[in-house]
This record gives structure tokens, sequence and C-alpha cells, in this order.
């Protein structure tokens, strides 16, 4: 049953059980990115080695040649942490090993459904800590994440795109800080890019009206197969519950359950009704028992079911994922 997979997904340090898959090695890449300077005495972790596959989780599995490669960002699972001298961290450190093991999880229960027919790729990197979103300050998790954050991610999209990828047709995907991460890689794609990327899937984020000024081409999904588009969702149980941090404003949002824009319900797993509040832009889910998750930091998963996003729908994405490529290669 989909319940007690999503107990098992969302519950922190519990691995998920996905499918043995290929592992693939990498290459270089060059260094375009300088952290910013810091005024607090903290520990800044050193830079991933993306030429490294330690650096990385990669599944390929397009035996074919049919399918995508698929550009995955993970999301937030560190807290601030202190290093035996003294000094605090406000970002994962990729060169350990339990702060990869973290993130892994989180990468092998979304391989399970994005990777089959596809080529996975998925990079560790800084991201910022929990206690930095606990602030609630745009300004500080933005001082931080470009600082160290995007820097990684836009680093590792390089190398996909200069070592991995081969011209193909690509997904971008991610999770909460990773969903960020997608929106600020959109950013940055000329024109080259944008032709080969069937979709971006922003889970747990939002998409601001000033991202879709900078990036015009940005453009909303209004369907299960238009493609070149940006499929992106919040859930809550109440629209009262919708967070600022990950989820307004928002600019757009659709049901990925029967891929509609409007406030028509659909029903998921016999028993969850997902219907989208068109003016909030958020999911609004009933007859679905969040209290498995995790309160982060009285922040998160409270009343709103944001570190459900990537397991609850899963099963639609999956068929999702098939859909947009067969009709992305159908109309090249």
């Amino acid at each position: 049953m989909l319940r007690d997979k999503l107990q098992l997904m969302i519950a922190r340090g519990i691995v998920a059980m996905v499918a043995p898959l290929l592992m693939v090695g990498v290459t270089s890449c060059d260094d375009s990115y300088a952290a910013a300077p810091s005024l607090e005495a903290t520990y800044i972790p050193a830079e991933p080695d993306y030429a490294t596959d330690l650096m990385w989780v990669n599944y390929c599995n397009d035996v074919t040649g049919e399918g995508a490669d698929v550009f995955y960002v993970p999301s937030t699972w560190e807290y601030d942490w202190t290093t035996p001298d003294g000094l605090i961290c406000h970002y994962a450190d990729p060169s350990r090993p339990d702060h990869r093991a973290d993130m892994k999880i989180e990468i092998d229960g979304v391989a399970d459904y994005m990777s089959p027919g596809n080529n996975f790729y998925s990079p560790f990197y800084r991201h910022v800590t929990l206690d930095t979103w606990a602030t609630l300050n745009e300004d500080t998790i933005n001082s931080r994440y470009f600082a160290l954050s995007f820097p990684d991610v836009k680093h590792a999209f390089d190398h996909f795109i200069h070592n991995f990828n081969s011209e193909r047709p690509f997904i971008l995907a991610g999770f909460s800080q990773g969903g960020k991460s997608v929106v600020e890689l959109m950013k940055t794609m000329p024109d080259s890019l944008q032709s080969r990327m069937i979709a971006a899937y922003v889970m747990g984020y939002k998409i601001t009206p000033a991202d879709t000024i900078t990036a015009p081409w940005i453009k909303a999904a209004e369907g299960a197969t238009d493609t070149g588009v940006t499929i992106c969702y919040n859930s809550v149980s109440e629209v009262r519950y919708t967070k600022p941090i990950v989820s307004e404003p928002n600019v757009m949002a659709i049901n990925p359950v029967n891929w509609v824009t409007d406030a028509t319900p659909a029903t998921l797993d016999d028993t969850i009704i997902v219907t989208l509040h068109p003016t909030a832009k958020v999911l609004v889910v009933e007859g679905y028992d969040g209290s498995t998750l995790p309160n982060i930091l009285n922040i998160l998963n409270v009343g709103d079911y944001h570190g459900a996003e990537p397991w609850l729908y899963s099963s639609s994405l999956r068929h999702n994922f098939a859909d947009r490529i067969a009709a992305y290669r159908m109309g090249n």
C-alpha cells in the first residue's frame, strides 16, 4: 500500500528498498564559482570534486536509447553541526560518509520511480542546513545558498552536461532545496539546453513572479504531456497551512494526480483526495495521515505535507516521466 511505503520513505535514517541499479563513472569539470566571504567564525566544507564517482549517485538504465537523462537535486538533510575544534557549520559536508548516506536515502528513493528506462544522475552537494531554513529569513538563506550550495549544483550540472549527457534530452527534478536549485538552474540555461529539457519537476518549492521575470522561458505545465514546461506543487492539509518559506509567493501549480490546473479533485490510492487550490497554488490533501512526518523545527510538516512531496505522488510521477519523454521524442 502507498501509505506503508510512505512510512518507510519519510522516516529519517530508514533506507528505501529499491531494485539494484547500475553505477557509472565520472570525469572532470571546470570551476567557475567561489564562496562569498563570511563574517562568522564558521567551518566551510571542502568543495566537492565532481570528477570523482564518490560525489555522484548514477544509475544507467536506458538500454534502448528511447529514454532520457534525469538530473536530480536532493533536499535538505543536515542540521547545523560543530567541528571538533568548535566551529559551527551551516552546510552539509559531502566528504563525510554519514552526510552522503543521508542524501542517498532520498536519492535512491526517487531513483526507484525516476530511473526505470532512463539514465539517472544525482550529485552530493553542500546544501544549507535545516537550521538555516528555520531562520525563515530569505536573505540569510539565500546568502548561504548562493555562496556554496548553488555553485556546487551548477558545477555538477555543467559536469553532467559536458561528460554524461551527450546532447540527449533530459529532465530536471528536485525536492525542497533541490527544487530551489532546479529553478535557479533553469535561469542559467541557454537556448541550446532549453530545447533539450523535456520538463522540470519542482517538488515542494515555489516559483515566484521574480523567477519568471528573470527567466520567462520558465513556463507552467498545463497537462500531462506538454514539454519544455515546469511541474510545480506543494501539499497542505488546509490552505491556512501554506508555508511562505517554500510555497509563497507562487505563480504556478499543477495537480500531479489528474494533471489539471483547476480545482477538479483527484483520487489517489482510493482514499486520498487531492485538489488544487487555483488561487493559493497549493494542493489541498484530504484523507492522508501525515502523523508520521517529522516536525522539522516547527516550520515544516506542521499542517503541511512537505516531507511527503516526493513520495505521495510517486506512482503518478513514474507514469508521467514516461508520458512526457514519449511526447518529447514524438515531437522531435
